[in-house]
């Protein structure tokens, strides 16, 4: 086993405790389940796709609150991190949110479009690209929430042919500012670009594929979780 971090991106919908419990049950150590919203920053189509689907369905912050507190009930201790947007914490109310996201079993909170010194007192995962200056790195690292997420790349999430060349250099620049976990996300959707990113990052996210294997149900995405989970444990842990 190489201790790599597997983190799946779900949108929240009605379906979704049942498909977070699968991507779990296929090997998933996190799951992060992300809020619609109307104007996405970085979204690529097929995620976009999946917030416009959530939308129509009513999942509004109430609803997709109500989501996380069903997923919470079947993926046990499993963590659980919402990824949303800072007009929609303004719109709800920023100590409520984290208040009553943390109440329905949010083990974290990720908040997509907030730059790292702007409301420090909410705690929460910090995102740095390989744009960031040092500084950001540094700052972003300090505020982090347990682990920090690395965008491998410039402009939107969707499957890639091969893995981003930038993120051995941003993943230097980051372990130079923290001992903390770095995980890897954007453009990661094969076992073999998984293996890649966690040979150098200590565990990788995926979205954009995972969500596409969730519109073939439940078995299939514990299917590719399973050929994600299989390839991390095949990396080699370094000396």
């Amino acid at each position: 086993m190489s201790g790599k971090s597997l983190v799946i991106y779900l949108m929240a919908g009605p379906e979704t405790p049942e498909l977070a419990a699968a991507a779990v049950e296929g090997g998933a150590d996190l799951v992060e389940l992300g809020f619609p919203f109307s104007d996405p920053l970085a979204d690529g189509p097929v995620i976009r796709r999946a917030g416009e689907k959530a939308l129509a369905q009513g999942m509004r912050t109430r609803a997709c609150l109500e989501c996380l507190e069903r997923t919470r009930a079947l993926v046990g201790e499993t963590p659980l991190v919402p990824m949303t947007y800072a007009s929609i914490l303004e719109a709800y109310g920023w100590e409520r949110f984290a208040g009553d996201a943390q109440a329905a079993g949010a083990t974290s909170l990720i908040v997509a479009d907030l730059p790292a010194d702007e409301r420090p007192e909410l705690l929460r995962v910090q995102l740095v690209a390989p744009t960031s200056t040092d500084e950001r790195v540094r700052l972003a690292a300090e505020r982090t929430d347990g682990w920090l997420y690395l965008v491998t790349l410039t402009g939107t999430t969707g499957a890639r042919d091969e893995l981003s060349p930038a993120l051995a250099g941003l993943v230097e620049r980051a372990r130079a500012a923290t001992k903390l976990p770095l995980y890897a996300g954007f453009g990661i959707s094969t076992p073999e670009q998984a293996r890649s990113a966690a040979e150098l990052a200590d565990g990788i996210v995926v979205g954009t594929s995972a969500l596409q294997a969730a519109e073939q149900g439940a078995g299939a995405l514990r299917d590719y979780v399973r050929s994600l989970r299989a390839a991390l444990d095949a990396t080699a842990v370094p000396a």
